[in-house]
């Protein structure tokens, strides 16, 4: 097969040795009681990172404070029962050859008291934010971590200090600059710090936080100079254009601006002939060129956790098999 030759092939990013250019994205799973990730949690990591999948970046999990989010299966990053839970999952996807990223989440606008009213940031809020953002990021080397994601995309609440929608008046918009800084500060200097990004909301698909690669370049420079490695650039669709007169996508937008590594995401993998197609021929055409670096893939990994081997095998008659035992457990 001539479009997905050596699909598993050792790469680095940002010093971190991967066995593949493969990442599975982060999705909310809320499979972790109490906030604590179970046996079943790290058994779902480890089935990926032993399919070819270089880099885990987990689940969207939630910092310690009232207002990061209100769900009980959502996982968080507190000392205790839930770090000695990660600390499983991370040695299940290390023995199984892989790397894992913990992903810091807060839902977005702060919630107070039992009608979870939203509210506007002000105050002590920023710092105790950025406190809690730095803490979850020390559970997280505690317990085995290789990388961390900071959450700035989709809306949540990085995001709308980002977007002209939920912050009109353009204030404290280095705000999710700082948390990345904050989060720099409490991690090893040698471990990869990774800020996910996006133009698009969960509930607004024609959102833009930038209208020009200059507006573009003004924040993901915050990012680099707080301390970000690495950039992930989250959109629907990896072939679709950023800006007019350039076919460049969010990711090799947020790796020419910055020369930072950037992660591609959106579709890979969503149709049944993608391995087949002239997408996965773009798609690692685009990365051969240096457009950019790691290639991630969402849905389809909750579907099938061996679609990277499957398909540098050429196996495509099966690389859209379900498999059981992830439908009992995560459906």
């Amino acid at each position: 097969m001539t479009t997905t030759t050596a699909l598993i092939e050792p790469v680095t990013l940002a010093g971190l040795s991967l066995t593949s250019p493969f990442v599975m994205a982060p999705m909310t799973r809320e499979h972790s009681p109490g906030g604590v990730p179970t046996s079943e949690v790290a058994a779902y990591y480890r089935r990926r990172a032993a399919n070819g999948v270089g880099l885990i970046i987990t689940e969207g999990v939630l910092v310690d404070h009232p207002s990061a989010g209100h769900q009980r299966d959502v996982p968080r990053l507190t000392e205790g029962a839930a770090e000695a839970g990660w600390r499983h999952v991370t040695a299940e996807v290390h023995a199984a050859g892989g790397r894992i990223a913990a992903q810091l989440w807060h839902l977005g606008s702060l919630f107070e008291g039992d009608a979870w009213t939203p509210r506007t940031m002000s105050g002590g809020d920023f710092d105790a934010l950025s406190r809690a953002y730095a803490e979850a990021a020390r559970v997280a080397v505690r317990a085995g971590f290789d990388a961390i994601e900071v959450h700035a995309a989709h809306g949540y609440l990085l995001d709308e200090f980002l977007w002209p929608v939920t912050n009109p008046g353009g204030h404290h918009r280095d705000f999710p600059a700082q948390v990345v800084r904050a989060v720099r500060a409490a991690i090893p200097a040698c471990m990869p710090l990774i800020v996910r990004f996006s133009q698009f909301k969960e509930r607004d698909y024609s959102a833009r936080i930038a209208e020009t690669p200059h507006e573009l370049g003004t924040i993901l420079e915050g990012f680099r100079a707080a301390g970000a490695d690495v950039l992930h650039a989250s959109q629907r669709r990896f072939w679709e254009p950023v800006f007019d007169g350039s076919d460049r996508n969010l990711a090799g937008w947020a790796k020419h601006l910055t020369g930072l590594p950037s992660i591609t995401v959106g579709a890979i993998g969503l149709t049944r002939d993608f391995a087949r197609s002239d997408r996965m021929r773009e798609l690692l055409d685009r990365r051969a060129r240096g457009e950019y670096d790691l290639m991630a893939l969402g849905r389809v990994l909750l579907g099938n956790p061996a679609w990277v081997k499957l398909a540098e095998a050429g196996r495509l008659d099966e690389i859209n098999d379900y498999r059981k035992e992830d439908e009992e457990q995560y459906s």
